[in-house]
Parts: C-alpha cells; structure tokens; sequence
C-alpha cells in the first residue's frame, strides 16, 4: 500500500516532546506537511484555517481532550470524514470502544515506532 506523503497531517498533544518524536516519525515516514496544536480547542481552530488529511491525536489533554475533539470532528459537516487517529498512554478496553464508538479510524497505544505508525496511516488513508 502507498502512502501518500504530502497529506497535510495535524498533531494534537499538549506534551511537546511527544509533538516532537511524532513529528520526527512523521518525517521519516516521507510526511513534509505536519502542523501540531497543543490541545483540542486550539485543533479546532487550525482544523477551520486549513484542510488537513489526517488528525493524530493524544487522548489525555486540557482543557478539551482527544476524545472531545474526536466528537466535535464527527459532528462537523465540514469535517465529519477527517480520518482520525487516537494515541494514548492507556490501553483499557473501555476506552477504545468509547473512541470507536464517536468514530475514530484507528487507536495506537504507547509507546510505539514509525513501522506501527505507518501501518496505522495506511489502513486509515493508504491508496
């Protein structure tokens, strides 16, 4: 499956270095056009600026979490089929079924490398 490297990508986590190794991931994947926002009010805001392919997104931030992004993603005409991808630190059950449920593409569990990321981008938006 080929990826399509000039998506333009939104990273959204309010830990900066956690921005960073996905960014440096990103980049090694081929990804040139990677914006981050530091938490989800400020990714709603850049998500209205610009049209981007992809969100990955941490699930723990505030003061609008991940998975409150997810839903205000989904419930946006405009942005409803953003392919979506969720990070976090937590693998419990109910939290992956609360995150399929409002709709997410994918999940990743940390820590992970650029071959699980990648694998994660291309079942959500490969050609």
């Amino acid at each position: 499956m080929a990826l399509d490297t000039s998506l333009p990508i939104l990273v959204v986590d309010d830990y900066q270095t956690m921005v960073r190794i996905i960014k440096n991931l990103l980049k090694q994947l081929g990804f040139e056009d990677v914006d981050d926002a530091a938490d989800g009010t400020a990714a709603l805001a850049k998500l209205k600026e610009k049209k981007y392919g992809l969100v990955i997104s941490d699930w723990n931030m505030e003061p609008m979490t991940g998975y409150e992004l997810l839903r205000h993603v989904r419930s946006d005409d405009v942005l409803r089929s953003l392919p979506f991808i969720m990070v976090t630190a937590e693998s419990k059950t109910e939290n992956v079924i609360a995150a399929k449920k409002a709709g997410v593409n994918n999940y990743i569990v940390k820590p992970f490398n650029a071959q699980t990321l990648k694998a994660k981008i291309e079942a959500v938006v490969g050609i």
